[in-house]
């Protein structure tokens, strides 16, 4: 649907593509004639978020090392969305078992968000995982380092008033689980 706010673009061309992350340079109109250039577009995959939970309200959280912001945080279960993942689904359940070992039968989407609307192309799909149990060994990517911590519910609201849950994407796909269990 065009707006009358809707940039046209007039050209494109991109300075990095690779499967992780393309970076393109954007020759934009405005509606009042202006032209912004460059404008650089960051082009991920989609991605998922999971929040799961265990029989016993406990939710399933990875601790690792982010480059970024080169600290080891606490984060959902989450990832890119592959080729053979034929819906953001099938990608939630094939991250959580590859970087938990736990699965679940009782999977639904809470909500999709946008990480940067700015200067991002892609979404998050977020997932809620109910009472998810342990049925395999992680099977993690060579780049990935991953210990599983298990934590009641109610103590993960303290991680983020205490700094300690930073990821935003995942502090949302928290509200949207919460929202969905009606715990707000």
């Amino acid at each position: 649907m065009e707006n009358s706010f809707d940039w046209i673009v007039l050209k494109s061309k991109y300075i990095v593509k690779d499967r992780w992350i393309s970076v393109r340079s954007d020759t934009c109109q405005m509606p009042n004639g202006t032209i912004v250039d460059p404008y650089y577009v960051l082009e991920y995959p989609t991605w998922v978020n999971v929040v799961a939970l265990t029989k016993n309200q406990e939710v399933v959280l990875v601790e690792q090392y982010r480059h970024g912001l080169k600290k080891t945080i606490l984060e959902l279960p989450s990832g890119a969305v592959e080729a053979e993942d034929i819906l953001p689904l099938e990608a939630a359940k094939r991250e959580l078992l590859e970087e938990t070992g736990y699965t679940s039968n009782n999977f639904i989407e809470t909500g999709i968000l946008s990480p940067n609307p700015a200067n991002h192309s892609n979404l998050t799909h977020c997932f809620l995982a109910t009472d998810v149990e342990r049925v395999a060994d992680l099977k993690l990517d060579i780049t990935e380092q991953i210990n599983v911590v298990l934590l009641p519910l109610k103590n993960l609201i303290e991680l983020i008033d205490n700094g300690r849950f930073l990821q935003t994407l995942h502090i949302s796909s928290l509200f949207f689980a919460l929202k969905k269990l009606e715990k707000l």
